[in-house]
């Protein structure tokens, strides 16, 4: 799972036209756990990063998970965006 999130997250960073569907796609998979276990701050980190590209429906998926996560968890997130975005 690793090297599926490596290649969306290079893919992303070199700005592919799909890029921000991607990125809220593997929001969506962390969210779920469609195809790893499921990662509330991951997924938060993956849809603002998508939600900053320009992914409306990942804007709107982002707020409801905000709703349902721990102040400590959604800090944890925010700043895995943070460093992901200085990164890329």
């Amino acid at each position: 799972m690793a090297l599926f999130d490596m290649q969306i997250g290079s893919e992303a960073a070199m700005g592919g036209d799909n890029r921000a569907d991607a990125l809220c796609a593997m929001g969506l998979a962390y969210a779920t756990g469609r195809g790893r276990p499921v990662d509330l701050v991951a997924a938060h980190k993956w849809l603002n990063i998508a939600a900053i590209k320009g992914c409306d429906r990942a804007a709107s998926l982002r707020v409801d998970l905000a709703a349902t996560m721990s102040k400590t968890d959604l800090a944890a997130a925010l700043r895995a965006a943070r460093e992901w975005m200085t990164m890329h």
